[in-house]
């Protein structure tokens, strides 16, 4: 099987602040075209790390490999490397075609023609055509990002960094521009790196998800990877709800209820049932004493407190760690 050459590598990084240790002994690996998460909660080590790739923060150890090339101790305008930033940093005071031809105008040896026809293309590919004289105030949040976006890609980066893309959004866009970040990350072919802290976020958009906690890798695969197959209780916890029993854990949605007793079944009593459109929410606590939560089909019937379940689910979706 060919397998894509690695765009970066991080190899043995660390990041040492006077207070604390950001990133400890970071091995990494972002396959080039792929659009790859660093996905964890606050103070994680995720955005140090976005950070040192893109130059505004140096390792204390370890090597930054850009194409085989250490970029470490580079500037951030040395490297090829675009950054969207959290607050767009759009320039007020010029437009949006201003605001997207800065970077290629303090690039020497292109000439304005050149320059107007590459605005263009990426207000085109960003789905901006005709706003490009309007200033930052006048954007919405969409719109705004999008420019922060174009004004990224017009440099043609190996790699573009994202530092929480769509925090800033009202939660009604969140789903559209996501679906809109993946498509254009297919159509311009880059590798896009994306710092995010939430779950879905990073499941619905990324090839490959790294999880860090406490300044460490936890796991790296794809999201089906990840959410099946947890290596840590870390990992399995922060990617969904888990139930754990003594010596594993089973994810609410692998719950079913059968209709009686038999082989595979445990007899629960239901403490709560509620009702959420296209499943019931139930808690039940076993005999064993252990509390469950479970994601029932609405089909499966109605439940109230007090009722007596029996409650199975599938060896294969039992998640067995250390």
């Amino acid at each position: 099987m060919f397998l894509m050459p690695a765009v970066l590598q991080l190899r043995e990084v660390s990041k040492q602040f006077p207070t604390h240790v950001a990133v400890q002994n970071l091995n990494l690996e972002v396959e080039r075209g792929k659009l790859f998460a660093l996905l964890g909660p606050s103070g994680c080590g995720k955005t140090t790390t976005l950070r040192m790739v893109a130059g505004f923060e140096q390792p204390t150890t370890g090597q930054v490999l850009l194409n085989g090339e250490d970029i470490a101790c580079r500037k951030p305008y040395e490297r090829n490397v675009s950054t969207v930033f959290q607050n767009y940093a759009l320039f007020p005071h010029m437009t949006a075609r201003e605001n997207i031809e800065f970077g290629l105008r303090r690039r020497k040896g292109r000439a304005n023609n050149d320059i107007s026809r590459r605005v263009d293309e990426v207000l085109d590919l960003v789905r901006m055509t005709g706003k490009g004289d309007r200033k930052p105030a006048r954007l919405s949040g969409g719109e705004k990002q999008r420019i922060a976006l174009a004004r990224s890609l017009v440099v043609e980066p190996e790699i573009l960094l994202l530092d929480e893309p769509l925090s800033a959004l009202d939660p009604n866009l969140r789903k559209q521009v996501r679906n809109e970040l993946k498509a254009l990350q297919r159509r311009v072919g880059i590798t896009f790196i994306i710092v995010t802290h939430d779950q879905e976020e990073a499941m619905a958009m990324a090839d490959i998800i790294a999880v860090m906690h406490k300044g460490v890798l936890e796991q790296v695969g794809t999201p089906e990877d990840i959410y099946l197959r947890p290596q840590t209780r870390f990992v399995a916890g922060f990617l969904g709800a888990v139930n754990w029993l003594d010596t594993f854990g089973v994810r609410p949605e692998a719950i079913r209820v059968a209709p009686s007793a038999n082989g595979k079944t445990r007899r629960a009593k239901v403490e709560s049932a509620m009702f959420l459109g296209n499943c019931v929410h139930l808690e039940a606590r076993l005999e064993s004493g252990h509390a469950l939560t479970a994601e029932i089909s609405r089909l499966n019937g109605s439940y109230r407190r007090g009722d007596e379940v029996y409650l199975w689910w599938e060896e294969r979706d039992e998640l067995r760690l250390p």
